[in-house]
């Protein structure tokens, strides 16, 4: 960290030689001012802390997220290109309007999403109360310069996730009146993405300022769970809704004015079309100048409420009482006496358990492939239904057949990535010390550890699937060829996501992380949507008769002993491999202990 307070030097000489001024270093001649310091601080701690980056290369991973957010506008304007230039055909008006929609709703989406992943970083933490405070630095300095610093993150998250569409996007939809465009499309994005970010600011803001620190922290796992679900729903329902948008924005229900999303729509096209833009349009613009001002206010208001009441939560801490589930203790012992009966592995499910609740970096993992994989099943199941001029979410039976595999699938991966996050390792010694090196009984807890959660996830999702499925949901067939599915993609995604995965979890990282970025994408943009396309092909087949049940169960318990026995060879080969000597622990060494 940049010291703030700078030692004084002494007054230089009124006439230099030319030989001291040839030494003399530009540094010395101009000093940053404290402000700029501080300034600095609060954004080199965005990028490089245990939350945001923490294998410590925090430079790749800045430019990984920022091609990450920057991308999908660049791709679709280039993906638009086409059936703007189809011979003899020009792009209906509502299909125009829904190309303008996804940029609005990206734009929110993606600053929001921002917003909620850096929400333990906005406010000040224990690095920042204990280190900054004893120093001689005013407190309205040290909060002019947070804010300062949030303003320059969400100003470069903005300027990143909306700066390469409006590049292409002329070329791609050859609008009659550029300026027009332009102003239209940057006004509306920056709109929508700065109401993302105040909301969400506002509303961290406002929730500490009232609750206090103590309050807040007990919801905020929540909160962040259900708002990143919402606005991935949001997107995701992108495709269900376009095909439909005109008739939901002509029908003149309420709940068009209710969502964010349509609010900034209307000031793109009222901008884009003048006198002659549709008077749903207008109203929604006005809804939206007034929505932004009312977010933004409240976030400005808020904050140094929120910012004293923060400060002085970690200033007086709070006494941790230890409370035990009363319910807990029945399944616990059932668990030890089926799935977890050695000592090693009950160890190893109580570490997995208290580093979930612990450590920030790997809760986040968790809330963002739980509301990634819960909004990938609201956006399958759900379909517009337009009667009467109302708007009705119906449920889709394809859709609900696609529940399983996609809560098996998104289940298993958030819990592989989040037990080989890059985060604070320091206390994995203690298992080096006590066990050696991890073998298959090491490997296997965790792994039944992970089948049991996508096991009883996945059959939550069948028993959705059961209950709102119609009356073709009704036949035991039904429900047998779900449990089959539920079980049977469990056990085997399980296996293969763990198949490489020789260490206890949180004790070591992925191998090249910061360099196999797009390498990492082939599971999720390859083979999940071939596990979700098959299931859903297969199912049907599955449940026509008792044979093909009990193909199905032996077909996956065939796969799973293959897969099982891969790994076995694996972790054998790493237990008798020699580690080099500078991959050993250091803290052990120096106590003398040696495994």
């Amino acid at each position: 960290m940049l010291s703030v307070v700078r030692e004084p030097k002494p007054p230089r000489d009124g006439v230099l030689s030319l030989e001291v001024l040839a030494r003399s270093s530009p540094e010395e001649a101009e000093q940053p001012t404290q402000f700029r310091v501080l300034v600095r601080h609060f954004l080199d701690r965005f990028f490089t802390n245990e939350l945001a980056s923490g294998d410590g290369d925090a430079k790749t991973r800045l430019v990984q997220a920022a091609c990450a957010i920057g991308m999908p506008g660049f791709v679709v304007a280039l993906y638009l290109y086409t059936p703007y230039h189809m011979p003899h055909q020009v792009r209906p008006y509502w299909a125009q309007v829904g190309d303008h929609y996804f940029y609005v709703l990206y734009s929110m989406v993606a600053m929001g999403v921002v917003t909620i992943f850096e929400w333990d970083l906005l406010f000040p933490d224990l690095l920042d109360v204990f280190v900054l405070s004893p120093l001689p630095v005013r407190n309205g300095r040290m909060l002019g310069a947070r804010v300062t610093a949030i303003f320059i993150l969400m100003g470069a998250a903005l300027f990143d996730s909306s700066f390469l569409a409006p590049i292409v996007l002329p070329a791609a939809v050859d609008p009659p009146h550029l300026l027009r465009f332009w102003a239209a499309h940057l006004l509306a994005v920056a709109a929508s993405g700065i109401f993302g970010a105040a909301f969400f600011l506002a509303l961290e803001g406002i929730l500490l300022g009232v609750l206090g620190d103590r309050l807040f922290r007990r919801i905020a796992l929540w909160l962040q769970g259900f708002f990143v679900l919402a606005l991935l729903t949001l997107l995701f329902l992108y495709p269900v809704l376009t095909g439909a948008l005109g008739r939901v924005l002509q029908s003149k229900s309420a709940m068009v004015y209710c969502v964010p999303s349509f609010w900034f729509l209307g000031i793109y096209q009222r901008v884009l079309d003048g006198p002659a833009a549709l008077p749903v349009f207008v109203r929604l613009s006005h809804i939206a100048s007034g929505a932004l001002a009312l977010a933004v206010g409240l976030a400005v208001a808020s904050y140094p409420l929120a910012w004293w009441r923060k400060t002085r939560g970690l200033v007086e801490g709070t006494a941790k009482r230890e409370r035990r589930n009363l319910m807990a203790v029945p399944l616990s012992r059932v668990l030890h006496a089926t799935l977890a009966r050695s000592p090693a592995c009950r160890a190893i499910w109580q570490f997995i358990g208290q580093n979930l609740l612990r450590v920030p970096r790997y809760r986040m993992v968790l809330v963002m492939y739980g509301g990634m994989g819960a909004a990938l099943v609201f956006a399958t199941v759900m379909r517009v239904s337009l009667a009467h001029g109302r708007i009705a979410f119906v449920f889709s039976p394809e859709g609900l057949r696609a529940t399983v595999p996609i809560v098996a699938f998104w289940t298993v991966s958030g819990l592989r990535s989040t037990f080989l996050a890059p985060a604070d390792q320091r206390g994995r010694w203690i298992f080096r010390v006590i066990l050696g090196k991890a073998g298959l009984a090491e490997a296997g807890a965790a792994k039944r550890w992970v089948f049991l959660w996508s096991a009883l996830l996945s059959l939550a999702a069948a028993g959705c699937a059961w209950m709102f499925g119609g009356p073709a949901a009704r036949g035991w067939t039904f429900v047998a060829g779900q449990v089959v599915v539920a079980l049977g993609w469990s056990l085997v995604l399980t296996d293969l996501f763990f198949l490489s995965v020789t260490t206890i979890p949180f004790t070591g990282a992925r191998s090249n992380s910061a360099t196999n970025f797009a390498l990492l994408l082939i599971p999720y943009l390859g083979f999940f949507p071939a596990v979700v396309m098959f299931t859903v092909g297969l199912e049907p087949i599955v449940e026509a008769s008792v044979a093909h049940l009990a193909i199905a169960a032996g077909v996956m318990a065939a796969a799973h002993l293959v897969l099982r026995a891969m790994h076995r060879s694996r972790i054998a080969e790493h237990v008798q491999r020699i580690d080099a000597d500078e991959d050993e622990e250091e803290f052990p060494l120096r106590l003398g202990l040696r495994y």
